[in-house]
C-alpha cells in the first residue's frame, strides 16, 4: 500500500541545520571612535617615552665617551613631541578615570619629576653634570621598558603598545575630576614651590660658600672678619647691586674709621663699552635701590681695586656690549634676537668668567697684599660672587675667620625698615 501523501511538501529542516543569518556590522558610534583615538594616543606616548629614552641614552653615552653631540636636533624634536603627548595624557587623566594611571603617572611624570630630583645633584656634583644626565637617560629607559611591559600585559595584538581592553570600566566621574584638580592645586602645587624654594636655598648657599643666604624673610649677606697672626684684619663684605635702602646705610656706618676701603669697579679707560650698565629699572621694579645711591664710604680711605676692562678678551667685551645694550634698551626685540642668536666660541664660558671673576679677584688679591703693608684693618665691599675665591686665599695666606655678622640685604616683607644687624659672633674655624 502506497504511503499517503504528506500535506506540507516541502517540509523546513531542523533549527539547528538552518544556515545563520548574516547582519551587517554595528555602525561606529562616537563613543567607540573615541575610544579607539584614546586607544591610538596612549600608544603613541608610550612608544614616544620609549623613544625619546632610548636616543637620549644614546646621545648621552656617545657624549660621556667622546664629547660628540650627535643626536642633538632629533633628541630635541622627539623630546617636544614626548612632552606634548604627556601633557596632553596627563589632562586627560582628570576627564576619563578609564585610563590606568599605574602606567601613564610614571610616564606623564617622569621628566619633570627626574630634573628636580636631579637639581640637588646638579648643586653639589655640577663637574659631573653628564654622568647624572647619563645615569637619568639609563633610568628613563628601564622604566620604559618596564612600563611598556606593564601596558601590554599578556593581551592584545603583538603591533599594539596599549590594547583597548586594558582601558578601565570607568566613565566621567565629577567626584574624580574634582579631586585631581585639588590634588595638583593644593598638594602637588605648594609641594613644587616649597621644594624649588629649598634647592635655590642650597644653590645660593654653596655657591657663595654661605656668605649670601635665602631665607623665607629675605636675602641676607654675611660679613666676615679674618684675622691673621700678626695683627692684620681683613674684613669681607659681600655686596649686591641692588637692596634695600637701609642696608647699604648700615653698611656705610658700620666701616671702622681706621680702615682703608678696596672698592670694587671695572674702569673703562679707552671707552670700550658702548653702554654704561644700570639696574635701576629693576631697582624701581621691586621697590629697592641701586648699590651707588645709598652705599658712600668716606672719600679718605677708598682704594680702587678693580681692573680696566681693557684687560677682557675680545668675546668677553662683545657679550658684555650685547647684554649691557638689551639692559639699557628694556629689552628690544632686535637685540634680543641678537642674543637668541649668539652662538658662543668653543671655551667662551670658561673665558667669560676667567675675566669677570678669576682676574679681577687675582688683581683684588695683589692690592690687597700690598695695602697690608701700610693699614692694619682692610674692607672689601665686592660682590658676593667673588668671595669664595677671596676667602680661600686669604685662609691659604695664614688668615682665619675670627667673626661673622648677617645683614638683610633684600627684605620680603612689605615693611622695608631698616635691619637691625645679628650680633658678630666667633667663627667655628
Amino acid at each position: 500500500m502506497a504511503p499517503e501523501p504528506s500535506s506540507n511538501p516541502n517540509p523546513l529542516p531542523p533549527e539547528d541545520t538552518l544556515p545563520p543569518v548574516l547582519s551587517p556590522p554595528p555602525a561606529a558610534t562616537p563613543a567607540s571612535a573615541g575610544r579607539n583615538a584614546l586607544v591610538w594616543l596612549l600608544g603613541i606616548t608610550l612608544g614616544l617615552f620609549f623613544l625619546d629614552a632610548t636616543i637620549s641614552l644614546v646621545d648621552d653615552t656617545v657624549i660621556l665617551c667622546t664629547g660628540l653631540h650627535l643626536l642633538t636636533l632629533p633628541r630635541a624634536l622627539v623630546f617636544l613631541l614626548t612632552g606634548f603627548a604627556t601633557s596632553a595624557v596627563y589632562i586627560l587623566m582628570a576627564f576619563l578615570p578609564m585610563i590606568p594611571k599605574r602606567v601613564f603617572l610614571p610616564v606623564t611624570l617622569f621628566n619633570p619629576v627626574s630634573t628636580l630630583a636631579a637639581i640637588p645633584l646638579l648643586i653639589y656634583f655640577y663637574d659631573r653634570l653628564q654622568v647624572v644626565i647619563w645615569a637619568t637617560s639609563l633610568v628613563q629607559w628601564l622604566a620604559a621598558l618596564w612600563l611598556l611591559r606593564l601596558a601590554k600585559g599578556s593581551g592584545g595584538q603583538k603591533w599594539t603598545l596599549f590594547p583597548a581592553d586594558h582601558l578601565l570600566p570607568r566613565g566621567f566621574r565629577w567626584g574624580h575630576l574634582l579631586g585631581f584638580a585639588a590634588v595638583n592645586l593644593f598638594a602637588l602645587l605648594p609641594l613644587l614651590l616649597v621644594y624649588s624654594g629649598v634647592c635655590l636655598a642650597f644653590a645660593v648657599n654653596y655657591a657663595t660658600a654661605g656668605f649670601v643666604r635665602l631665607r623665607p624673610s629675605g636675602i641676607t649677606m654675611q660679613s666676615r672678619d679674618y684675622a691673621r697672626a700678626d695683627g692684620k684684619v681683613i674684613r669681607l663684605v659681600p655686596m649686591t647691586h641692588i637692596g634695600d635702602a637701609a642696608f647699604y646705610q648700615l653698611l656705610t656706618s658700620s666701616f671702622p674709621t681706621n680702615a682703608t676701603i678696596l672698592m670694587e669697579g671695572v674702569t673703562d679707560k679707552h671707552k670700550l663699552l658702548t653702554n654704561t650698565l644700570s639696574y635701576k629699572s629693576t631697582a624701581k621694579k621691586f621697590g629697592l635701590t641701586e648699590q651707588h645711591e645709598e652705599f658712600r664710604p668716606p672719600e679718605v680711605s677708598l682704594v680702587r681695586a678693580d681692573v680696566d676692562v681693557s684687560d677682557f678678551g675680545t668675546n668677553t667685551l662683545a657679550f658684555l656690549n650685547l647684554i649691557i645694550r638689551f639692559n639699557s634698551t628694556g629689552g628690544d626685540a632686535d637685540t634680543l634676537r641678537q642674543l637668541l642668536l649668539f652662538q658662543p666660541p668653543p671655551g667662551f664660558e670658561r673665558d667669560l668668567f676667567n675675566d669677570i671673576l678669576h682676574k679681577r679677584n687675582e688683581h683684588l688679591l695683589s692690592v690687597i697684599k700690598q695695602e697690608l703693608s701700610s693699614s692694619e684693618l682692610l674692607v672689601v665691599p665686592w660682590g658676593a660672587a667673588h668671595m669664595p675665591e677671596i676667602s680661600r686665599a686669604l685662609e691659604k695666606d695664614g688668615f682665619h675667620a675670627t667673626a661673622i655678622e648677617d645683614r638683610t640685604a633684600i627684605s620680603f616683607q612689605s615693611s622695608r625698615s631698616a635691619p637691625t644687624p645679628k650680633a658678630v659672633v666667633p667663627s667655628e674655624k
